[in-house]
């Protein structure tokens, strides 16, 4: 089971999104806060470059460098998502390994990771660093799929945004949308997810019904 973190186990979008609005307020460079929104997820390189309309290099280094601070300035407000810890240890309890298939700056992860708190059933995580471009392009999926030692075929993929069932179709692993970072079930559906949950705790709550079950259950790994 790969997890995205921001957003899908942790209610944190609207706070990059502040973060963001911060940051481009402070160069000069006008952004309204719904464009940023809509760009929660995608790698933070394109999110930059896509919203200022192209800044050089320094400038793009120096608003990463901002949104950061401010993103430490309000990360009091991180919470869990309803049902995230519960259905982490639940899918443990299935015999599936957990892994953070993140693609948060190694700093900001370990920010959600203190809040998440349940270290002791993730068997792998990944990060930024882990890859050169992150969602929408299938790296970070890739690297989570490796360090896990499955296949495709052996992962489901639960995510918020468009960007994370973009990254999935690529990779060709099917991708659970749940609602919790704003983005609607019809644009989930329409990016490739096969099951759309309001949050975590009804992803839980209908588990049987879900490909989750399916690979609980597998021939192959009784």
């Amino acid at each position: 089971m790969l997890f995205d973190v921001d957003g899908t186990l942790v209610d944190s979008n609207y706070l990059h999104v502040y973060a963001w609005q911060r940051a481009f307020a402070e160069q000069n460079v006008p952004v309204d806060a719904w464009r940023i929104h809509r760009s929660i997820g995608m790698d933070g390189s394109t999110l930059v470059n896509d919203l200022s309309g192209g800044v050089d290099s320094e400038m793009q280094e120096r608003l990463s460098e901002l949104h950061g601070q401010h993103y430490r300035d309000v990360a009091g407000f991180l919470r869990p998502l309803p049902g995230a810890r519960a259905l982490l240890r639940h899918v443990t309890e299935l015999g599936l390994q957990v892994v953070l298939a993140s693609s948060a700056p190694e700093s900001e992860l370990a920010l959600l990771r203190e809040v998440l708190d349940c270290d002791d059933v993730v068997a792998h995580v990944t990060n930024s660093g882990d890859v050169d471009t992150a969602k929408p392009q299938p790296d970070i999926v890739e690297v989570a799929l490796e360090r896990a030692g499955v296949t495709a075929e052996q992962a489901v993929f639960i995510g918020d945004a468009v960007w994370d069932v973009e990254a999935c179709v690529r990779a060709e692993v099917p991708c659970i949308g749940v609602l919790t970072g704003g983005a609607g079930r019809d644009e989930l559906r329409h990016a490739g997810a096969i099951d759309v949950f309001e949050d975590p705790r009804e992803l839980l709550d209908k588990i049987s019904e879900t490909r989750l079950m399916e690979l609980a259950t597998s021939p192959s790994r009784m």
